[in-house]
């Protein structure tokens, strides 16, 4: 039925446009678009140069190792108990597991932008924290992981690197097995 329309057009004197525009067009004709989908014959036999991104930023904490005696971080050596937030390192007053307190933790409650993780490292092994510390923490909106201090320090590393908003709060441990 089209092809009966085209030619009744065309008996009248009148040639469908799309013939016509094809007549007009050189023979390496290609469709106007806005992008391209081939490259341009300019691009064809250049060199591509990929540029690696820093995949890790600098300004991101990572425990490198731990000692009986302290942690280093970064690089840096932190002698004793210490507080590790996103930005800063920070020695951590508390001698042993029942030190922790409200009081003791309070400084987590108070970073802005908000942490969403705070990592316990709890020394040579788990201790049991009151509940009343573990409550105080989960009202403002943070959880906490209890662990000895090397899972700890393997968890904090592992969700930094994710890119979780998280700090660490690490006891040395008495005993050192491994990452050293």
């Amino acid at each position: 039925m089209v092809l009966a329309s085209v030619r009744m057009l065309c008996r009248g004197g009148l040639a469908p446009s799309w013939r016509l525009a094809a007549a007009r067009r050189a023979p390496d004709w290609q469709p106007r678009r806005g992008h391209r989908l081939t490259p341009a014959d300019d691009e064809l036999y250049q060199k591509t140069t990929l540029k690696a991104l820093e995949r890790e930023s600098s300004s991101m904490m990572f425990i490198d190792s731990y000692s009986s005696r302290g942690f280093t971080i970064n690089g840096d050596k932190v002698v004793g108990p210490c507080a590790i937030i996103p930005r800063a390192i920070l020695q951590w007053n508390v001698g042993s597991y029942q030190d922790i307190t409200e009081e003791s933790l309070v400084l987590f409650r108070l970073l802005e932008p908000r942490i969403e993780i705070l990592v316990l490292g709890m020394g040579d092994k788990v201790e049991r924290l009151e509940p009343d510390v573990l409550k105080f923490m989960r009202e403002c909106g943070i959880a906490v992981e209890v662990q000895n201090t090397p899972n700890a320090c393997a968890t904090f590393n592992f969700l930094t690197s994710e890119g979780r908003a998280t700090a660490a709060a690490l006891i040395p441990p008495r005993a050192v097995g491994a990452l050293r």
